[in-house]
This record gives structure tokens, C-alpha cells and sequence, in this order.
């Protein structure tokens, strides 16, 4: 079996091109993997599509530094402060500048990027019908149930495949088996959409550790690219079992992203002024990490996979 195991900014120089459409952690707040987003910046990828089940701030920062110029999303924004100051602004003033924006709820992206990892063409839902969002998104159609007697609309969502998705993993091996439990989301139905998947895994074990719960294998090896070896890569958002949410830390961002030219400074701060993850966290600090980290203990039951 192929070893998948590189650093994330040879992963972000080898897959995300200028024009991709991108997914970046889809299990609502939990595992964003932030230190990707951070990465695309510094590398000044442009013209991405940000696809962004629940963004929590990092479809905010690529917006704001220029990174995107369309996104498919139900809502984009810093989930404890409400609205992206860098979305509105590119939204209502163009800058940095115009973005394309493609409208979905939360239900329907998921039901996209379901079609997109069983390879249907559409998947039906009623739940949007009636709303503006049929007229912001002319990706929608709408048509008859073939299988009623009666008028009974339907809207046909169409498949979403992203060309990378970037997802964060509690522990994976070298060959990209991993394990993620807790808040799903769409991250099983990201992995399978994607034409490729990084993963940013907090703790690299050894592949017995994997195959010893196969149940936790949400993206299986086979459809991963590249791993990288990031623990705290997904700071400041929660990661179930090993990190807290740092609710001062998306504060203070929604505080310093409220005018350009305090997003210029977060930026020039903590991204451009360190040169990778491993300065990021320095930044940040091993105090305030070590406040983050997760302690306690409170194992599910065990599972018994014996086969005599």
C-alpha cells in the first residue's frame, strides 16, 4: 500500500490550483482545518470556489484575502459572531473584489454533495420550494413528481463535486486510513465526492490502531491523496476527544476582520507572519493551546469484533 504521508504545503502546492473548487471541513464547526486555509493564503492561490456546508470563519478569511471569487455555500460567516465582515463586504461592495454567490440551505448543499458521492445526477427535496433561493440559484430546476398522479413540484438539486476537499481527522496512518467520530456532517459524503482529499490528521498511528474499529472509517484510505501530520491543525475549531473550541480566538477575529484594513493586519499577524503551522502555534502560545486541550476521559463501551 501507497504511504500518502507529506507536509500540507507541499499537499496545498500539489492540489489546489488556481479555479478549483474547494471544500474545507464539512462537520458543521468541528474539524476545520484552518492551517489549510492559512496555507492557500500564503501561497496566494485566486479565483477558488469555495464550497462551505458551514464555513466558521475560514471561507471568510480566503474571501478576504482575495483567495475566492465564488461560493456555494447555505451561510458564510464566524458562527459565534454572526455574518463575515470579508463575505458582506465582497458581496455588497466588491471587495477585495465581486464574488459569485451560488445559494443553498443547509439541507439542500448536503443533498448536492450526496448526489455528488453516489454519482446521481440529482437528488429531489420540497424543502426549498417557495423560497427566494430558487431565484438566486439558477442551478436548481423544478419539475413534477413522476411518480404522483397530482401536480406535486419538486426541486432536482444537482450533484457537487469539489475538486479538493480538505478535511480534519482525529488519527490516521501513513497509508490515509483514519478515524473521525462525533459531529459527522457531510465530511463521509465530501471524501466521496472530491476528486481528491487531503486529510489533516491531529495523531499518526499505526495502521493496527485503525483496522481495529473499521466502524470509525469515515474517508477509507483508498480515497485519499495526501495526509499531513497536523496536530492542532484544525485551531481554533473543536476537535471531538482532543481539542476545545477557542471561542476568544474567533472573537477576536470577528472584531479584527470588521475593517479591511484590520484584516490586512490579522493577516500580515497570523499568517504571513509565521512561516508554517508549527509558527502559528508558537504564536498562539502552549499555554492558551495547553487551556484547549482535552483531558478528560469518557470512553464509549467496547465492541467486540471477534469472528470465534
Amino acid at each position: 500500500m501507497k504511504e500518502k504521508l507529506i507536509s500540507l504545503r507541499e499537499a496545498i502546492a500539489s492540489l489546489v490550483q488556481d479555479g478549483n473548487s474547494i471544500v474545507l471541513g464539512a462537520g458543521a464547526e468541528v474539524a476545520i482545518p484552518f492551517a489549510a486555509v492559512h496555507e492557500i493564503i500564503r501561497q496566494g492561490r485566486r479565483d477558488l470556489n469555495v464550497i462551505a456546508p458551514i464555513s466558521d470563519a475560514s471561507s471568510d478569511m480566503l474571501i478576504g484575502a482575495g483567495c475566492v471569487t465564488s461560493v456555494t455555500s447555505a451561510w458564510i460567516g464566524n458562527v459565534s459572531g454572526g455574518l463575515g465582515h470579508n463575505y458582506r463586504r465582497a458581496v455588497e461592495k466588491g471587495l477585495p473584489h465581486p464574488i459569485t454567490v451560488r445559494d443553498y440551505s443547509n439541507f439542500s448543499i448536503a443533498m448536492g454533495m450526496l448526489a455528488g458521492a453516489y454519482g446521481m445526477p440529482y437528488v429531489p427535496v420540497k424543502t426549498i420550494l417557495g423560497s427566494d433561493i430558487l431565484k438566486s440559484n439558477p442551478d436548481f430546476m423544478i419539475s413534477d413528481n413522476p411518480f404522483s398522479d397530482e401536480e406535486e413540484p419538486i426541486v432536482l438539486v444537482p450533484p457537487i463535486n469539489p475538486d479538493v476537499a480538505i478535511l480534519g481527522v482525529q488519527r490516521a496512518d501513513k497509508f490515509g486510513n483514519s478515524h473521525f467520530w462525533g459531529s459527522s456532517g457531510l465530511v463521509q459524503e465530501s471524501a466521496l465526492a472530491a476528486e481528491q482529499v487531503i486529510i489533516l490528521a491531529d495523531e499518526l498511528v499505526e495502521p493496527e490502531v485503525i483496522s481495529s474499529d473499521p466502524s470509525r472509517i469515515m474517508i477509507p484510505g483508498f480515497r485519499v491523496t495526501h495526509v499531513c501530520h497536523l496536530p492542532g491543525g484544525c485551531h481554533p475549531s473543536p476537535v471531538t476527544g482532543y481539542w476545545k473550541r477557542d471561542n476568544e480566538f474567533f472573537n477576536e477575529y470577528h472584531t479584527q476582520s470588521r475593517a479591511p484594513e484590520d484584516y490586512q493586519k490579522w493577516l500580515n499577524d497570523w499568517v504571513f507572519g509565521v512561516d508554517d503551522h508549527d509558527g502559528y502555534l508558537a504564536r498562539v502560545g502552549s499555554e492558551r493551546m495547553g487551556n484547549l486541550k482535552i483531558t478528560g476521559e469518557e470512553f464509549s463501551a467496547p465492541t467486540n469484533w471477534a469472528s470465534e
